[in-house]
């Protein structure tokens, strides 16, 4: 166990710093950042000075150079626009998009398990047959479509649920907020976690289903069948367990993912997270707070994947997280 968690950690530690080099090589393609800052009012001279006083007309690598001594001590820049460390502007942005994946992977486990088992053993069923159509439907349509649709049907039509916004919000573990704690902020939560769930819950569904029609299959199962053990235990403990081994290994990378698509979702809804702060850091040239959300992404899939194979080590022990055999 110690040796895979430094060896993830020297893994992870090589991963962060291309992801940090390739975020601060492509600012420079961004936009100049001073036409926020100062306008066109300001003269060529001046613009200029200020360059130098921001190290902008500095070569690349001693920008970057620069750049890391002051990221190892957590300082990844101040953004341009809030006059605030980059970091401290995105973890303020963290809650809520993390509240919105949080809410999108209940949604997804709590749909795909049964769907994705229900249509393994009745694979003839017209119920599994209607699933697995509206599974293809679903990756089909993107994801901002989708939300386009659940907004016109449930917002503008009926009036259930709120548009956009996040809605009220309770403060938890200190500065944390979130809106799980009361109506106002979970009819917010609806839709856009419905949204960002709809691209995410056909792929588990039909992993789920072919992982199961292949545990159904093996001998183990029909073993304990000859037995005469009762069928929902075959299901639901020998099969299911084996069936989630390789559905934990990808539903981390594709949870990792989540927080990437959050930025159509939350652009959609004007949801105040990460991912539509990303779209204003854009539109703004504000280098500082592109790159920092960018290894900020970044971290955050080096951390999901390393938690992703300790579980993984920890639900089936034949696995030697070491690369030996046990």
């Amino acid at each position: 166990m110690l040796l895979f968690l430094a060896r993830r950690l020297i893994q992870g530690l090589l991963v962060m710093l291309v992801i940090s080099f390739i975020s601060f090589a492509i600012q420079d393609n961004l936009g100049d950042p001073l036409r926020e800052m100062v306008g066109q009012s300001v003269s060529e001279a001046e613009r200029q000075q200020l360059r130098d006083e921001l190290g902008l007309n500095d070569p690349f690598l001693v920008q970057y150079g620069r750049f890391m001594a002051k990221a190892v001590q957590g300082d990844l820049g101040t953004s341009y626009f809030f006059k605030e460390p980059a970091l401290d502007v995105i973890l303020g942005k963290l809650p809520a998009t993390l509240e919105l994946v949080f809410g999108a992977t209940l949604l997804i486990i709590v749909l795909s398990i049964p769907a994705g088992v229900y249509c393994a053993i009745h694979p003839q069923s017209w119920f599994s047959k209607a699933i697995l159509g509206w599974s293809i439907l679903g990756i089909s349509i993107p994801v901002f479509l989708t939300a386009i649709l659940l907004i016109y049907v449930f917002s503008i039509e009926l009036g259930w649920l709120p548009s956009y916004g996040r809605g009220e919000v309770d403060l938890i573990f200190g500065s944390w907020e979130s809106g799980f704690f009361n109506k106002d902020g979970l009819l917010h939560l609806v839709l856009p976690c419905i949204s960002l769930a709809s691209i995410m819950l056909p792929l588990f569904i039909r992993l789920i289903r072919s992982e199961m029609v292949e545990a159904l299959h093996t001998e183990y199962v029909k073993f304990a069948k000859a037995k005469g053990l009762k069928l929902t235990r075959i299901y639901y403990l020998h099969a299911l367990k084996n069936t989630m081994l390789p559905v934990i290994t990808v539903g981390g990378v594709q949870i990792g993912t989540m927080v990437a698509y959050t930025i159509l979702t939350e652009s959609v809804f004007q949801w105040p997270g990460m991912g539509f702060m990303f779209l204003e850091a854009v539109n703004r040239v504000d280098a500082p707070l592109i790159v920092a959300y960018l290894i900020v992404v970044g971290a955050i899939f080096v951390i999901v994947n390393t938690l992703v194979d300790l579980i993984y080590g920890l639900i089936n022990p034949t696995v030697r997280l070491a690369g030996k055999s046990a």
